[in-house]
């Protein structure tokens, strides 16, 4: 360092104006030798030369490109901010695009500043290839199936996914590698971009908010069904999730089969947009619902029965046994279930499951005559 600045400091002194130089002089002069030191090699490879001045133009044209993007980026937020018509995934999915061309763009040029030809690199691209084919193949599959999800736009930021290995949740990001998704309990869980594009994925969201929801239950046979329905229907309105402005979407009970124990029923509603995005807490909010209107109409929950036959009983056999079991146990008023008058029966009699077949094929909704 001492022998350097030994030559440097004659050299500026030389050219101040109290050594005689004219002050014209002095800008050349620096250019010149700023120029050598840009010009200063660091690194031979192949023939190339990589100077200093190229590394700095390689790093400051990166850091413009990644500059650029961000302003981009920003722009566009604030456009979506005040215009109704562009949706959030939209102007995502342009900024990631813009992103990805920039820095594409940048590097190229990055590499011709360093001194590297680009048109020359077949070499270097063939054996890259090589290592995305064994060690960067997951990353590069990873890659290609993100520009696959974001140019297919299967998949955007604000959809509800459900994937198969029970994972749900709202789109966050979607990066180069993987895909940001937060689910309700306020969890982020980093998935890979080519588990959405090799693997079976819901999407609650993807063509309409909407959807549909079926809620089991089970009541005691000899229930009266007509009853059983009018609690179910009760149940759904007392729930502020189901939908009930439109007539083709209205609540449903189905009876769907016959148990060991019991009536298997479903109630099928359809949910509005404040409730696609909470399927456990909805799902259990009917539940709830379901199980005091069955209690305000005292209709009898199944639950695992066996016939019991004894030959004798307290030393007694056959009809004396009976008689004598019978006058022994406890009695009990049972509450009496309210009864259906005549019009409301043959309004709760209609038959949910063929109307919604029937609806589904001539796109009419059936109505009570």
């Amino acid at each position: 360092m001492e022998r350097r600045a030994a030559k440097w400091i004659p050299a500026l002194a030389g050219l101040t104006p109290t050594g005689g130089a004219r002050a014209g002089e002095l800008l050349p002069a620096i250019h010149d030798r700023v120029d050598g030191v840009l010009d200063l090699p660091l690194l031979h490879m192949g023939g190339v030369v990589v100077s200093l001045g190229g590394v700095i133009g390689a790093v400051l044209v990166i850091a413009l490109a990644l500059l650029v993007s961000k302003l981009i980026r920003r722009a566009l937020e604030r456009v979506h901010g005040r215009s109704e018509t562009l949706t959030r995934a939209s102007l995502y999915t342009v900024s990631r695009i813009v992103h990805y061309t920039l820095v594409f763009a940048a590097t190229l040029y990055a590499l011709s500043l360093i001194g590297i030809d680009t048109g020359r690199m077949t070499l270097a691209i063939g054996a890259l290839g090589v290592g995305l084919g064994f060690g960067l193949q997951q990353i590069f599959n990873n890659f290609v199936s993100g520009l696959i999800i974001l140019f297919e736009r299967s998949l955007k930021v604000g959809d509800f996914v459900d994937l198969g290995n029970g994972v749900h949740g709202e789109v966050q990001e979607i990066n180069i590698r993987a895909t940001r998704i937060t689910t309700n309990d306020n969890t982020d869980i980093i998935v890979p971009n080519s588990e959405f594009v090799a693997g079976r994925v819901v999407n609650w969201t993807l063509r309409e908010v909407a959807r549909r929801l079926r809620v089991p239950f089970s009541v005691a046979y000899g229930t009266d069904k007509e009853l059983v329905k009018k609690a179910a229907l009760e149940a759904a309105a007392e729930v502020p999730f189901t939908m009930s402005t439109d007539v083709r979407r209205c609540p449903q009970v189905w009876l769907v089969g016959f148990g060991d124990s019991g009536l298997k029923f479903e109630l099928v509603v359809w949910l509005n947009s404040d409730a696609v995005s909470r399927p456990s807490a909805v799902f259990a909010a009917y539940n709830w619902a379901i199980e005091t209107a069955l209690c305000k109409y005292c209709i009898e929950m199944p639950f695992p029965q066996r016939d019991l036959h004894l030959r004798s009983v307290f030393g007694l056999e056959g009809d004396d046994a009976l008689r004598a079991l019978v006058s022994r146990a406890p009695r009990t008023e049972q509450p009496q279930a309210p009864t259906l008058s005549g019009r409301e029966r043959e309004e709760l009699g209609r038959n949910d499951a063929a109307d919604d077949v029937v609806s589904a094929q001539t796109g009419e909704t059936p109505v009570n005559e």
